[in-house]
C-alpha cells in the first residue's frame, strides 16, 4: 500500500482510512493495557487487506472493528502464560543446559537471514518504513515527519510490508499459512 492494485488502494482510502481515528479510540478504550495501539492497528489493516484478497468485504467498518477486537484478543491470548504442571522442587527439573544447541542456533541464524532477505525484497519506501517502525521503534508520526510523507502513507506502507514479509516467509517455509 498503498496497495499495488489501484482499486484496492481506492477501496482502502475510501472504506478503511476514514475510520482509523475512531478505531484507535475504540482500541484505547477497550484495551487500555495493550502496549502498542499502532501495531494493533497495522495488524488489523493487514488482516483486513488479506480478507479482501480472498473475497469481498461487505461491511468494511464492521469488519474493521471486529478484526481489531480479534487481533487484540489474540495478542492477549498469546501473552498469557499458563503453567500446566506444578513443580515442588525446581532442582528436580531435568535441565542439562540453558543455551540452545548448535542445530537450533544455525536454524535461528538461517531464519534471521531469510527475514533480512525478505525485508531487502520490499520496495524502497516500504522497506524504509518497516525498518524505522519495526527495528528502530519509531512512531508513525516520527516516520511521517522524517520521510516527509503523510501518516496515512506510513500506515499503508506498514500494512503492505507486514503482508509481504508474511508471504515471503511462508514461501520460504518459515511460517505456516493462516487459513
Amino acid at each position: 500500500m498503498p496497495p499495488q492494485d489501484p482499486e484496492a488502494a481506492r477501496w482502502f482510502a475510501a472504506e478503511v482510512e476514514p475510520h482509523e481515528n475512531s478505531l484507535r479510540a475504540y482500541l484505547r478504550h477497550q484495551f487500555p493495557d495493550h502496549p502498542d495501539i499502532d501495531d494493533l492497528v497495522q495488524e488489523t489493516f493487514a488482516r483486513l487487506l488479506e480478507a479482501r484478497e480472498h473475497g469481498e468485504v461487505r461491511q468494511p467498518k464492521s469488519f474493521l472493528f471486529t478484526t481489531a477486537r480479534n487481533a487484540a484478543l489474540d495478542f492477549f491470548r498469546r501473552r498469557k502464560v499458563v503453567s500446566i504442571v506444578g513443580i515442588a522442587d525446581i532442582n528436580l527439573l531435568p535441565v542439562l543446559e540453558d543455551k540452545p544447541g548448535v542445530a537450533e542456533s544455525v536454524c535461528h541464524d538461517q531464519e534471521l537471514q531469510m527475514l533480512a532477505d525478505a525485508i531487502q525484497a520490499l520496495p524502497e519506501r516500504c522497506r524504509q518504513v518497516i525498518i524505522m517502525r519495526k527495528l528502530h521503534g519509531h512512531s508513525h508520526e516520527e516516520i511521517a515527519a522524517k520521510l516527509g510523507i503523510a501518516k496515512n502513507t506510513v500506515n499503508a506502507q506498514v500494512a503492505l510490508g507486514v503482508l509481504r514479509l508474511r508471504d515471503y516467509l511462508q514461501a520460504c517455509g518459515i511460517t505456516k499459512a493462516s487459513h
